[in-house]
């Protein structure tokens, strides 16, 4: 089997030589920069019209680099590149893709309501860092009960150690992790071992170091919108048809080329777009009636907005667009649960997390169209009319670890008690469930912000990095914000590599059962289930201050119901519930009962049956 995604754009290999297609609009003159084992060349690109640039070189072999020379002085890289050998400011490397030889034909990925996400940085998930060596540990992921590996951005960015979101090269794998033909492996051993893979891609902003479309195809970008990293990508536009065609065969080129099974899309509600489709119904309609028509595919979304119209439902509850979205508004209120921190965003959840957890799990959003103080503007649109598995639930992630000052993971913040009971009620509740690198096992080593920019960029970032804690309230004291790990030091990279060795350890090992039993209970009692639950039947009650129940319709006449109490003394409540018990936190739960009194910290799930429609 063998996989190649065809380009408008970028070097195409096609057993004659290769053609090289650019889009230079604000170029005068275009010479591509040819070079092989014998030579090279500089050869004039002819002018194709509507600012696109075509040469061909009939010698063209895989393996061979080439730049673009723009108007007789920068020589820029490809921003179609398929490898990036020598980083974001070398050479661009032909790429056989037609030379890796699949083995997974038979693969057609994992319905949407299996999917458990573990996601991961390259880099940091092992000691080496590459993409095969992250493959050595595909095994251990598929025994500890997830089903799918959600990679942090991959695309070539700048030095050799990045979150990825500063990428600029969209179509190279970043060469510190390894070469094309690696990822196709990772993939290929994933598929074989039963895991999908998923990918995050960035399609808001570029990094700050190493994208020159700004110097060729300046039509690339808009002063018409704005977003946190500077002008916004032009989605709608003049000329903004070529740009949106990029982003949309980026996305087919992961699904196709590399066999990829699902894109997470960052911070899309930084993708500025009034045309009459949006860019991500276009992108979402391309995927759909393009590798989604044979087998699983699965687009989910990060979505500050709350834009609950991308998830809207088709036939058979069947996603129109999007299968789903990070639900920040579960995570928020659960954090606050266990934690109690009440800084920046949980000051929107400190009230009443309990309230803002309940309605989250029963119908989405916790803001759908309500005013958010911290916002100061009303945040959301209605979602409760989506099924559960239309949000994707956390309790820590790259964010929420890597944008605290000093990158503290959730297992550093919380107390035992609280971290059990918050699992057991992510773990099998019915919306997609995420972990994040080394939380199954408790791990506590810091997640912190790191690149590697160097010079007066990397002083700015870290100068910025600093700037932007210095008005909470532990970092009032002068000089404080120097504590703040440097983002540019290669030893703040390094604290975040984790540690397998610990997971070994009494504690640690014990935390890995608890996972490990927790989505066995999940794949064998609460997945069977997610098809039949009743989308829009979600119900909350609040039986206590830090308490709460949650219950769900399934088809026929069961109820899944969910009890948790988050505080330190109990919540009695006569008769709250009555079935059989499909996991308690406390051992004294029977597994058939009536449930008059919810114990602290504690959570219980159970199914009602005889419940009329």
């Amino acid at each position: 089997m063998r996989r190649r995604h065809a380009m408008p754009f970028g070097a195409e290999l096609d057993g004659h030589g290769a053609r090289f297609r650019l889009w230079a609009p604000s170029a005068t003159r275009v010479e591509l920069i040819f070079e092989s084992e014998e030579a090279r060349n500089v050869i004039e690109m002819n002018e194709a019209g509507a600012g696109w640039r075509e040469a061909r070189v009939g010698e063209a072999r895989a393996g061979d680099r080439y730049r673009y020379r723009i108007d007789g002085g920068l020589e820029v890289p490809d921003p179609a590149s398929r490898h990036q050998p020598e980083d974001v400011h070398g050479p661009s490397e032909l790429i056989d893709p037609h030379a890796y030889a699949w083995r997974d034909a038979a693969w057609r990925g994992i319905p949407w309501h299996e999917i458990v996400l573990y996601e991961l940085h390259v880099g940091t998930f092992t000691r080496e860092g590459t993409f095969a060596a992250a493959a050595s540990r595909l095994a251990y992921l598929r025994d500890l009960g997830v089903t799918a590996v959600e990679l942090m951005p991959i695309a070539d960015f700048p030095g050799t150690r990045n979150w990825g979101y500063d990428g600029v090269l969209l179509y190279a794998p970043d060469s510190a992790y390894g070469r094309p033909d690696d990822l196709r492996r990772f993939i290929d051993a994933a598929h074989e071992t039963g895991l999908a893979v998923f990918l995050d891609v960035v399609y808001n902003h570029f990094g700050p170091d190493g994208n020159y479309l700004h110097v060729y195809a300046r039509d690339f970008f808009t002063t018409r919108h704005h977003t946190p990293w500077g002008a916004a990508i032009n989605y709608d536009g003049a000329a903004s048809r070529t740009v949106r065609d990029f982003y949309v065969h980026n996305a087919l080129y992961w699904l196709e080329e590399f066999h990829i099974d699902g894109l997470r899309l960052d911070a899309v509600h930084a993708i500025r777009d009034e045309s009459p489709k949006h860019m991500l119904v276009e992108l979402a309609e391309a995927v759909r009636n393009g590798p989604g028509r044979e087998r699983h595919v699965h687009l989910v979304l990060e979505n500050d907005d709350n834009a609950a119209r991308f998830l809207e439902r088709a036939q058979a509850a069947a996603p129109r667009w999007y299968d789903a979205q990070w639900n920040d508004d579960a995570h928020h209120a659960l954090h606050v649960l266990v934690t109690g921190e009440k800084d920046g965003y949980y000051a929107d959840y400190a009230e009443a997390p309990a309230r803002h957890l309940a309605r989250a799990l029963a119908e989405g959003f916790a803001y759908q169209a309500d005013p958010s103080p911290y916002r100061g503007r009303v945040r959301g649109e209605p979602s409760r009319q989506l099924p559960p598995v239309a949000f994707v639930d956390f309790l820590q992630n790259h964010d929420q670890a890597g944008n605290r000052a000093f990158g503290e993971r959730v297992s550093v913040l919380g107390g035992e008690e609280a971290l059990r009971a918050a699992y057991t009620l992510l773990l099998l509740a019915p919306a997609i469930p995420l972990i994040f690198m080394g939380e199954e096992f408790g791990c506590r080593q810091p997640f912190p912000f790191f690149c590697d920019f160097g010079g007066e960029l990397g002083q700015a970032v870290t100068q910025g990095r600093r700037r932007e804690f210095a008005a909470f309230e532990r970092f009032g004291a002068p000089g404080a914000t120097d504590a703040i790990p440097d983002p540019d030091a290669p030893a703040t990279f390094e604290r975040a590599r984790i540690d397998w060795s610990a997971a070994r350890e009494r504690e640690h090992a014990a935390w890995l059962a608890f996972f490990r039993e927790m989505l066995e209970r999940r794949r064998t009692a609460i997945v069977p289930l997610l098809p039949r639950i009743v989308p829009g039947s979600g119900r909350y009650a609040l039986p206590g201050p830090r308490a709460l129940r949650v219950a769900w319709e399934i088809a026929g006449e069961e109820r899944l119901v969910l009890l948790a109490n988050f505080g330190d003394t109990p919540v009695t409540a006569r008769a709250i519930a009555a079935g059989e018990v499909l996991y308690a936190t406390h051992a004294d739960v029977a597994a058939h009962a009536v449930i008059d009194e919810i114990a602290p910290w504690s959570v219980v799930w159970l199914i009602e049956r005889g419940v009329p429609k």
